[in-house]
Order: C-alpha cells, then structure tokens, then sequence
C-alpha cells in the first residue's frame, strides 16, 4: 500500500492539524469509555491525557518511527476492577492503578531484553505469516459486533436507561457516515482523501442533528439522535483534571504487602496477554507501511515504548495505554503514516483534556456515527490481517489447519479464565494457532 505521507513526512501546518484531529477522533471514544466501565471517580479526561502522554513516551522509544496512538486499554477492565476490589479504600484503589501498570510494564521491559539479547527471529519462527495473518484479521473482525451493535442506537435515553431513538433513524446516521467516508476516501481529491474520518463523522453528526431538530419541534422522541443537554452541564470552559497520583498519594497509608501481591497477580498475567496482541499490532503495521517494525527501530523499543506509556498513562489517567486498531485503521484506510502527526495527535489530546467543550461533543457524537466508522476501521484491520496470507500456500494441510483454528476460535468467541486473570479470544486464537503451527511443523508435513 503506497503512503501518500511516509514516516518521516512532515504535512503543512493546517493540514497536520486536521490529520492530528482524524486521529484523535478515530481513537477518542474508546480511550474515554475505559474510565467511564471502570468508574470510582476516574475522569476520562485525564485518561486522555494520559493517553497523550504515553503516546509521546512510546514515539521517543521508537525514535519517531512507529506511527501509532497509544490509548487506554480495554485488557486490562478486570485488572483495574480487581485493584478497586482488593483495596480497603478508594485511593488505595488508585494507587493500585498505577502499581499495576508498573507491574505490567516490568513484564514488558523483560521481553525487550530479552528480545535485545537473543534478537527477533525466534518470533518470526513461531508466528510467521500463516499465524499472525489470520490473528490480525481476528482483532478486526472480533470487533465488528461492537460496531454493528453501535450502528443502531445513541446516547439519548430516558431516566430508566431505555434509549429512545429509532434504531431506523441511529441506522440512517451511521450509513450516511459511512458512505461520505468511502465516498472521500475512495473519489476524494487531495485533502478529502486525507481525512475522510473527519467529514464522514461531521456528516453523520449532522444528520443526526437535522432529526434531532424534527423530533424536537414535532415532540417525537424516536427523531433524537444527539442529547445536546450535555452542552449545558459544561461548568466552564476549562477544567484541571483530576490525576491519578494526586488521588493516589493519599493511599499510601493503606498500602501493603498483601496488596500488592492481589495487584500483581491481576497485572502481570495480562500484560503476557497484551504482549500476543502487541506483536500482531506491529505486524499488522509492517504490513501497510511496508517497513518491518520489529527491526528498525527493533521489537525491543516497541515494548519498551509501550510497557513504559503505558505507566506514564495510568500515573495521570489510571488506564494502562496500549497501541489501538483504530489508529492503525486510520493510517490504512488515509495512507498517511507520518510520525509527526502521531506527536500532534498526542500534544492534542493532552491539551485537549483541559478543555471541556471539545471533550463534551465527543461525548455528545451518537453511537451510530461513530459505529458508521468503526465498520470502515475495523474492516481495513481485517482485511490488512487477510492481505498477509496471500502469499500463504493453503493448498498445504499445514497452513489450512492453522489458518482455520484461528479463524474459528476466535470468531467463536473462545476464551479461557482464571481466577481474576481471562484470555481474551484474540490471545486464545493466537495460541492455539501458534500450537497448531509448531505441532504440524515436522520434516513430513504435506508430504506427498
């Protein structure tokens, strides 16, 4: 896939600052639902800044050669809950947030020397093509059920939590998105091509405003796409948000042994989990870059970069960050993989956190424009993760069992759980692909 900015490509002023906003937007909402799941006071604003932060982190361990956002991470929702439960009180719980993500970091700055020391074949070796092609495709397609189910409901509810709008009207909203964001990407000239996130988004947005204008005036509640109520309860304009730290340095009186080991014990077994998914990420990413990412800058920095912003991003925000689809999708889908605009993105969403009235209509942008989105997003990652078994020979049994068990266990929904701890089906598939590759690997596999 020819990049229209490459790595190093720096993009006019105006322009990188709308790339910056497309991907901030590509990867906003997820960051922000993170806190929201976890609760207990946590702010999705300063998960967003920590989001930022830790992107930074990870763009110098890579020394500006990976262009990917870093945002919070949904593997490690029971991690969190876990720290929460465990702690004796509610700043405890915080300052389990942050050991916890040490904890997971610790995991990752010991794979990156041992990678350092022994190099990345081995990796190569035990997940080729034949396995990390299917895997990929997996992550993209494990989502699609969340971007369908987005496709056809909003925000806007009643005091019970029944949501009122039409699922007609949501579906309305989020085709009219998608088709302006294949329309521009696809017939798009020049800058259209570039960002069609952000005009697909603004054309959904504003579908749903036109009916939520209708269902206003005519007192038809199934017309209300946008709960535009939200804008009122903007205090100002401005807002420090509450850290992390600030919150858990008042835990430190509770604090023991015993607490630590039930925080590490949630931390470190999913942070083996992340580092499966780390891989095909940085796969995947080689791919539509067309530059192997686990050798220049190196697997090694990568982790480094990924294990410690995602301390730097639970010391402000309390969600551990990790390296999102949805920003490789972008890069896919815009053909723009220029670093600098990565940092922009990441210096936006720091600033950002500050100011109420961007973070608000996030909030305020319905489900189902965003769902019209994701379907785009998350079919690019399936179908990058599909490009790279093209060369695969599946007319050999070998190949054809692996691909299949990992197609299966994974759009199957296969996970394993223990105790606290729960392999996600992507880290399930992968396993079990990997066991599948290494058990038919013998001298007469597909011996004639």
């Amino acid at each position: 896939m020819k990049m229209i900015y490459n790595v190093n490509d720096k993009p006019k002023f105006l322009q990188l600052i709308v790339f910056a906003i497309q991907q901030l937007l590509a990867i906003m909402a997820a960051t922000l639902v993170v806190p929201v799941i976890v609760g207990n006071g946590m702010q999705p604003s300063a998960a967003l800044f920590g989001a930022g932060v830790g992107t930074i982190v990870y763009v110098l361990f890579t020394k500006a050669k990976s262009p990917v956002f870093l945002g919070s991470s949904f593997a490690f929702l029971g991690s969190m809950a876990a720290a929460f439960a465990g702690a004796v009180s509610v700043q405890l719980g915080y300052l389990g947030l942050i050991i916890g993500a040490a904890c997971a970091g610790l995991v990752y700055v010991i794979i990156a020397i041992i990678v350092k020391l022994v190099g990345v074949n081995w990796i190569n070796k035990l997940m080729p093509a034949v396995v990390i092609g299917p895997t990929v495709a997996i992550i993209g397609l494990s989502l699609a059920g969340n971007a369908i189910g987005d496709l056809m409901k909003t925000k806007v509810a009643d005091a019970e939590g029944n949501v009122l709008t039409s699922p007609y009207v949501a579906l309305v909203c989020g085709l009219v998105t998608l088709a302006v964001t294949m329309v521009c990407s696809t017939y798009g000239k020049k800058m259209m091509k570039l960002i069609p996130f952000v005009i697909g988004i603004l054309a959904g947005y504003a579908t749903g405003a036109i009916f939520t204008v209708i269902g206003t005036l005519t007192n038809n509640d199934a017309l209300k796409v946008i709960d535009f109520s939200i804008f009122a309860s903007m205090n100002s304009i401005f807002t420090v948000p509450e850290f992390t730290f600030l919150t858990a340095i008042k835990g430190v009186k509770d604090f023991d042994l015993a607490y630590l080991a039930t925080v590490a014990v949630a931390y470190v077994p999913v942070a083996f989990v992340v580092f499966a998914e780390h891989i095909a990420d940085h796969k995947n990413l080689s791919t539509i870059i067309e530059k192997d990412l686990l050798e220049e800058p190196g697997l090694h920095r990568t982790l480094l970069g990924d294990g410690i912003g995602s301390v730097a991003g639970a010391i402000f925000g309390g969600c551990p960050n990790t390296t999102y689809g949805e920003s490789v999708g972008c890069v896919a889908i815009t053909r723009n993989c220029s670093v600098i605009t990565i940092i922009t993105a990441a210096i936006g969403a720091i600033l950002i956190a500050f100011i109420n009235p961007f973070v608000v209509f996030v909030n305020s942008i319905p489900s189902c424009v965003m769902g019209g989105v994701c379907m785009a997003l998350y079919g690019f990652i399936a179908v990058s993760g599909l490009k790279m078994i093209q060369k695969v020979d599946l007319e050999k049994n070998r190949n054809l069992f692996v691909v299949s068990v990992i197609l299966i266990a994974g759009i199957g929904g296969l996970t394993l759980t223990f105790g606290k701890v729960t392999l996600t089906s992507i880290a399930c598939a992968l396993i079990l692909g990997i066991l599948t590759n290494v058990l038919l690997s013998g001298k007469n596999a597909d011996a004639e």
